[in-house]
C-alpha cells in the first residue's frame, strides 16, 4: 500500500522533530552528569581510571603482544600508568579511533584522554587540558624509499596527495600550507602507511619519532624532515570541561615525571625496546591468537545480530501490513529511516548517543544493537515481499477452515514466504557478517579491529590484510554451504 504524500512528509516531519529534541536533550543531560557527579568523584568510587587512545602512534601508544595477549604500550601509556597510581586507581586503556576519542571523552566513555593530542584552539572549546607534557620535533614525511630523491619539501608534492590522520594537527597543516596538495584523511596510521606502500598518497605527514619509527621498521619507507612551518603547543591530556580537581591532579604527575625526566630516561627507552622487539618476532604464526579472538567476537555480534535482525523484520513486516494506520505508519518510519541513514553512523550514534542515557553500555552490545536494529529493516522488507508472493487464496482456504489470522500467519502464509525469501535472508546474513567489521570504529575487538592490531604491532600494512581477507572467505563460505542446505531441506520436505 502506497502512503499519500502528505502522510509520508507528516511521518518525516515527526522523525526530525524528535531527532531535533533529543539531540537538544543529549548535551544538556550530559551537561549535568558533570556537574553532578564530577569524574574525579567516579575515579574513587571505582577505583579504575579509563584512558582513551588510539594505540597505532608509536613510540607514543601502540601495541605489543606478550604470551599471545595485546599490550598497550609506549611513552602515553606509561604516562597514564603514572597517573593512574597517583590516583590509587586501576588503569583501563580503551583503544578507538583518534576522531572518535573527543566525542567518548564528551559523553564519558572513557574518563581522560591521552593520545599525542595537541590543545588546539578548536578543540579547547569541547574539552579542558593539562600543562604540556610532551614537545614534538617537529613534523616528518613518511614517503617511499624509492621517491627519496622526488619527494624533500613541500614543494615537490604539487599535485600529489598527502595522508594525514583525520582530526589531526598534521591534517590540518597540509589543507594550510600545503594548497596545491591535496589531503587524504584516514583514521588509522596503519592505513596511512598502507596507502604509502601502495602508492594511493606520495607521503604521510607525521611527527618525527612516529615517522622514524614505522621507516626503521620497514625498509621500504623513509623519514624525511619537512618544512612545514608550525607553532604546535606539544601534547597535553585531554579532560571533560569543568573537571578542575582532575586536571589539577594530572598536571601534578606531570610535573613529577618532568621533574624526574621520566619521558626521555624511562618511557622512550622502553618504547624503543618493544619496538626492537617486534621487529625481530613479526611472524604471523604468532599473532595467532588474535585473530582467533577476531573470529570469536564476529561470530557472537553476528548470532546475536541475526537474532535481533530477524525478531525486529518479523515483526515489522506484520506491522507495516497492518490495516491499522498508526503501526503502519510506525513501520514504514522505521524502515525508511533506518534504510536512509549509514549503518557506522548508526553504529556510533547507539554508541555514544545512546550512551548518555545508559552510562554502562559497552561497546559490544552497542555494536550488536545497531547491527541488529540495521539488519531489522531489510529483513522486514524481505519477508514482506515474500508474504506478498503467497496468492490470496491460500489465506482465504485457511480463514474458511476456521483459522485465526494469528494462526493463518503461522501456519500457512509465514512458513510458505520463509521458502520464497530464504536465498534473500541467507545474503543479508551474509552481508551482516562482513558488516560486523564496522563495530570496529567503537572499540570492538571483532576480527578488522584484532587485523589493526596485528599491524600496528608488526609494522605490516597487507599481509594481515590478506590474513584477514581469507577468515572472512572461510566463514562467508561456510554460511553459504549452511544456508544451502538448509533451502535443500526445504524443498526437500515440498
Amino acid at each position: 500500500m502506497k502512503l499519500p504524500k502528505k502522510t509520508m512528509m507528516a511521518i518525516m516531519t515527526s522523525l526530525l522533530a524528535f531527532l531535533t529534541i533529543l539531540l537538544t536533550v543529549m548535551p544538556v543531560k550530559a551537561a549535568d552528569q558533570v556537574t553532578n557527579n564530577s569524574v574525579m568523584q567516579r575515579i574513587k568510587q571505582k577505583k579504575e581510571l579509563v584512558v582513551g587512545t588510539s594505540a597505532d602512534y608509536p613510540p607514543l601508544e601502540f601495541t605489543a603482544s606478550e604470551a599471545g595477549q595485546t599490550k598497550y604500550v609506549g611513552v602515553d601509556i606509561e604516562l597514564a600508568k603514572d597517573i593512574a597510581k597517583d590516583l590509587n586507581a586501576k588503569l583501563v586503556i580503551k583503544n578507538m579511533s583518534f576522531d572518535s576519542l573527543l566525542v567518548a571523552l564528551e559523553t564519558g566513555k572513557v574518563d581522560m584522554v591521552i593520545s599525542a593530542m595537541t590543545p588546539s584552539p578548536e578543540r579547547k572549546k569541547s574539552v579542558d587540558f593539562s600543562k604540556i607534557y610532551y614537545h614534538p620535533s617537529g613534523e616528518f614525511f613518511l614517503i617511499n624509499k624509492k621517491d627519496q630523491a622526488k619527494y624533500r619539501k613541500i614543494a615537490d608534492f604539487k599535485g600529489q596527495t598527502l595522508g594525514a590522520q583525520t582530526g589531526s594537527i598534521q591534517y590540518e597543516l597540509i589543507q594550510k600550507q600545503m594548497k596545491s596538495s591535496k589531503v587524504k584523511g584516514l583514521s588509522k596510521i596503519n592505513n596511512l602507511v598502507l596507502a604509502v606502500q601502495s602508492g594511493k598518497v606520495a607521503g604521510v605527514v607525521v611527527e618525527e619519532l612516529i615517522a622514524k619509527a614505522y621507516a626503521q621498521n620497514n625498509h621500504n619507507l623513509l623519514a624525511v624532515q619537512s618544512d612545514l612551518k608550525e607553532a604546535q603547543a606539544g601534547n597535553a591530556v585531554a579532560i571533560a570541561k569543568g573537571q578542575k580537581d582532575l586536571v589539577a591532579a594530572v598536571n601534578k604527575t606531570i610535573a613529577r615525571v618532568q621533574k624526574e625526566q621520566l619521558i626521555e630516561h624511562k618511557y622512550l627507552p622502553a618504547a624503543a625496546k618493544y619496538m626492537k622487539t617486534a621487529k625481530k618476532n613479526n611472524s604471523m604464526m604468532k599473532y595467532a591468537p588474535y585473530f582467533v579472538k577476531g573470529v570469536g567476537y564476529t561470530v557472537e555480534i553476528t548470532i546475536f545480530s541475526v537474532l535481533i535482525g530477524v525478531i525486529l523484520g518479523t515483526l515489522f513486516a506484520l506491522m507495516r501490513l497492518s490495516k491499522i494506520k498508526l503501526v503502519h505508519w510506525l513501520a514504514v518510519a522505521y524502515i525508511e529511516f533506518i534504510r536512509g541513514t549509514p549503518q557506522m553512523v548508526q553504529i556510533l550514534f547507539v554508541y555514544f548517543g545512546v550512551g548518555y542515557f545508559v552510562s554502562n553500555l559497552s561497546a559490544v552490545v552497542a555494536g550488536i544493537i545497531a547491527i541488529g536494529l540495521n539488519s531489522g529493516a531489510y529483513v522486514a522488507e524481505d519477508i514482506r515481499s515474500g508474504i506478498g508472493s503467497i496468492a490470496k487464496g491460500q489465506t482465504e482456504a485457511a480463514r474458511s477452515l476456521g483459522l485465526s489470522q494469528a494462526k493463518t500467519y503461522r501456519y500457512v502464509i509465514i512458513p510458505q514466504a520463509l521458502k520464497n525469501i530464504w536465498p534473500a535472508l541467507g545474503n543479508e546474513f551474509i552481508t551482516l557478517l562482513k558488516d560486523s567489521s564496522l563495530v570496529s570504529v567503537i572499540g570492538v575487538s571483532e576480527l578488522m579491529y584484532q587485523t589493526q592490531l596485528v599491524q600496528t604491532s608488526t609494522y605490516r600494512g597487507v599481509l594481515p590484510l590478506a590474513i584477514a581477507m581469507v577468515i572472512y572467505f572461510i566463514m562467508t563460505f561456510t554460511l553459504t554451504r549452511l544456508l544451502n542446505y538448509f533451502e535443500k531441506r526445504m524443498k526437500h520436505n515440498d
